[in-house]
């Protein structure tokens, strides 16, 4: 039996498809305005990638910021429950997750079963996002991409005063027009975001084994910052972390199907 799962977030929506519990294809698309849209494109992208059609799927689950609104989900679930599933089934030692994603930050931490016990987020300012460092790698004229390695390489840190992404944004700008080496700035952005996250985490106490999941957990040098100001050891998934939703959403739709319960 194959299992859809499809993350709707704010900036991508990512869809992995599973055959006996393994990813048999996934895909991540950027997200339209219509969260039932980026649904069915995401799926499609996973399904082509797949050699597969639609008509193979036989469970569809739903998650992320746009999940209430994928019309052909046969259920939906908590993305914290979903990244917390996740990372338990790529790393049944974890015990919490931190997920930085387009438009919000979340920190959960989980038993051995994956059952969320406490969590938290932020997703009411930018600072602690994504979004914040596509802004940053915009106004410093790299590639998002390119930031990770950039940090680093630096030898040296310029401190980032403000957390704000307007005011940020404006240091950042003096910072340049001042010849600071842009790894080092780059360096400065990704502590600043990172301070703001471990905040967030250690306000729930997260504990060993930590995975850093979602998208930004791709950036090198976030990971090495967030690690450091957290003073805890930053786990990677064996699977692409910015999908880690959309699977622990195809891993809880395989077990609902297999149970016969359709209703989400």
């Amino acid at each position: 039996m194959l299992v859809a799962g499809i993350d709707v977030g704010s900036l991508t929506a990512k869809a992995v498809i599973l055959e006996n519990g393994k990813i048999k294809a996934s895909a991540v698309i950027r997200a339209t305005p219509r969260p039932d849209e980026s649904a069915r494109l995401a799926l499609a992208a996973a399904l082509e990638q797949g050699k597969l059609k639609e008509a193979d799927i036989a469970f569809r689950a739903g998650t992320g910021y746009g999940r209430k609104k994928i019309r052909s989900a046969d259920a939906i679930f908590s993305e914290i429950a979903c990244h917390a599933k996740g990372a338990l089934a790529d790393r049944p030692t974890a015990r919490s997750i931190i997920d930085i994603g387009g438009q919000d930050a979340k920190a959960a931490i989980f038993d051995e079963n994956g059952q969320v016990l406490r969590y938290q987020y932020n997703d009411k300012c930018a600072s602690g996002t994504g979004r914040f460092l596509e802004i940053m790698a915009e106004v410093m004229g790299v590639k998002l991409d390119d930031m990770g390695e950039l940090a680093l390489a630096a030898k040296n840190t310029v401190r980032i005063s403000n957390q704000c992404v307007v005011f940020a944004e404006t240091e950042v700008i003096s910072l340049i027009n001042a010849n600071q080496e842009p790894g080092a700035i780059i360096k400065g952005i990704h502590q600043a975001m990172s301070g703001r996250v471990a905040a967030l985490a250690r306000s729930i106490g997260v504990c060993p084994e930590v995975v850093f999941t979602g998208g930004v957990a791709k950036n090198k040098g976030v990971a090495a910052a967030l690690a450091e100001s957290l003073g805890l050891e930053l786990f990677a998934l064996s699977i692409d972390p910015q999908i880690n939703g959309a699977f622990g959403a195809a891993l809880m739709g395989a077990e609902q199907a297999a149970s016969g319960k359709m209703a989400s």
